[in-house]
């Protein structure tokens, strides 16, 4: 016992220097990003021959598909293929054990999931789950291609960033580690590594004109969805502009239709909550509950609207995947405009903002006498789910970061790709899903009555027609910018296109087919631009990814 505190010293020491050294080893590819397109990026490289490691400023894996977001957008599931399509393989081996059902067994949860039924007994996956179980299976991934993962380092955004000419030779993170690669992937949900290697990108909304779109910008008129129905009184006291407007309203004019802007659509938190009374934590109290910051929930609810429980999403064990609904909802509008371009102090900042904000919500609808009792009791049943997120008091660690930065590349995938009335050419994976913003602004508006209202603006579910191919130049940027390196999240992607592009699914496909492109690049001694399409396309195919797809009529 006595040589216990040399050993554990002796190991502490061997364990920092090892990482310190495997750190500094030159690596096929370098992944900046913990996310499910790193993950993915990651075991495809390793399928292929080459050296990975994943760099993530993240202590948990799988970004927001291991963070609540469990009932999975899928779109059309036919076209979700290769690693992603195993990734949901994996999930479906979960539930087949009957002991993963603890909270309730198989057949009482149904088998409904995002517009398609969540377990495929068919072709043997699984689209909804819980958020530890989806944390579990890229544990999995890493484990069983063994790819080294640095956690918790942050990229030195001012100069970590180390190019020759305009390749990356390596990244420095705020610890002092270097990564050197020969290829890099920037999987982050904010772009930072793209951003500090000096790649083009825009935030924000485009202007109609520069796409020749017609749901990009400003978008008043399609404001149908997450609306309030009623004319709600956004001012303190009500009907007196004086007193001042209550929190998260704007009183600037929100712009014209088509216009573009530095808004972006507003971010959640996908709580993960259950009614089972031995696995519930009651919502806490946020410190400083101000019941102000609900008011104006308070008064929709004053004028009938209930419909609170509408995006409770069911996930297995009698838990949910709780997203927004409605106009005052779990989104927090108009308080991320900051977030892309923050420094990582302000990003917190802004994270904790985030996290009061839905917590106060759950608190208001749960306790404050200003909810119906009727509602009050119905929300005092939930709680948030014990067993998951242990180390952060039942919270998901990532926030959903709708879009934040977008790389603006030689090619832009536009509304008019997924319309399918502009051909795309090089397919690396296909989308499905809606065009979908969520609101970006609540503003003052006024009624055919002269009538103060608060209203939202901003979101947009329009279907693009069924699936479509996602161009390579979408996770390439200029070659004169940067000739290794790929960004399959922050793609270049106009603001609406990429409304459907960011599901989970597809940045899990773009990422095995970033680190395809990587390594076919590498192994030829060439830039990922120069990379010829048949190459890839053969490749691609070999592994599973589904790049065409045609629509039975």
């Amino acid at each position: 016992m006595k040589m216990l505190p040399y050993f554990l010293a002796a190991l502490l020491l061997f364990s920092a220097t090892s990482a310190f050294s495997a750190a500094e080893r030159r690596h096929d590819l370098v992944i900046y990003g913990g996310t499910s397109a790193g993950v993915i990026a990651a075991v495809q490289a390793v399928q292929m021959g080459k050296s990975a490691v994943i760099v993530a400023p993240e202590r948990h894996l799988g970004g927001l598909t291991a963070s609540g977001l469990g009932y999975t957008d899928t779109g059309n599931k036919a076209v979700i293929g290769g690693l992603s399509r195993n990734f949901y393989h994996r999930v479906w081996q979960h539930y087949s054990q009957k002991e993963n059902w603890r909270w309730q067994d198989r057949e009482s949860f149904g088998n409904r999931g995002q517009g398609v039924p969540a377990m495929d007994g068919e072709f043997r996956t699984m689209w909804v789950f819980e958020p530890h179980v989806a944390e579990d299976v890229f544990e999995e991934l890493i484990r069983e291609f063994n790819i080294p993962v640095f956690r918790d380092e942050w990229l030195d955004r001012d100069t970590g960033v180390i190019m020759e000419g305009n390749r990356i030779t390596s990244i420095r993170t705020l610890s002092g580690n270097i990564y050197h690669g020969s290829m890099f992937i920037d999987a982050g949900y904010e772009g930072d590594l793209m951003a500090a290697a000096g790649v083009s990108y825009t935030i924000g909304r485009e202007s109609n004109s520069i796409y020749g779109e017609t749901l990009n910008g400003v978008q008043k008129g399609n404001a149908k969805y997450h609306q309030f129905n009623e004319c709600v009184d956004p001012y303190v006291i009500p009907g007196d502009p004086e007193s001042g407007l209550l929190p998260r309203i704007h009183n600037d004019a929100p712009g014209e239709d088509g216009e573009g802007d530095k808004r972006i659509q507003a971010y959640n938190y996908r709580v993960c909550l259950t009614t089972v009374p031995e696995n519930r934590i009651p919502f806490p109290k946020p410190d400083n509950y101000d019941p102000l910051q609900y008011e104006l929930l308070a008064r929709e609810l004053d004028l009938g609207f209930e419909r609170m429980l509408r995006k409770f999403d069911a996930i297995p064990n009698l838990k949910t995947d709780t997203n927004n609904y409605g106009s005052f909802s779990t989104d927090n509008i108009g308080m991320n405009y900051e977030y892309p371009e923050a420094s990582y102090e302000k990003r917190f900042e802004i994270l904790r903002e985030h996290r009061k904000y839905q917590e106060g919500y759950f608190w208001f609808l749960s306790k404050d006498p200003r909810v119906p009792e009727g509602m009050r009791e119905i929300m005092s049943e939930w709680g948030l789910a014990k067993d998951e997120f242990t180390d952060n008091n039942h919270w998901p660690h990532q926030i959903y970061v709708r879009e934040a930065r977008r790389m603006v590349g030689d090619f832009v995938v536009s509304e008019l790709h997924l319309r399918r009335t502009i051909p795309t050419q090089r397919s690396v994976g296909m989308g499905s899903y809606n065009m979908d913003s969520h609101n970006t602004q609540r503003y003052v508006d006024r009624d055919g009555h002269g009538r103060a209202c608060a209203r939202n603006e901003g979101d947009v579910q329009i279907n693009p027609g069924g699936p479509y191919p996602i161009d390579y130049g979408a996770i390439i940027p200029k070659e004169k910018e940067c000739a290794n390196l790929l960004v399959p999240v922050c793609v270049s992607s106009s603001h609406i296109a990429f409304g459907s592009i960011r599901m989970e699914p597809v940045f899990m496909i773009l990422g095995q087919s970033a680190s395809t492109a990587a390594v076919l690049a590498l192994d030829q001694g060439i830039s990922v631009q120069q990379l010829a399409y048949p190459d890839l396309e053969a490749q691609l195919l070999a592994d599973g990814q589904v790049l065409h797809y045609e629509t039975q009529n």
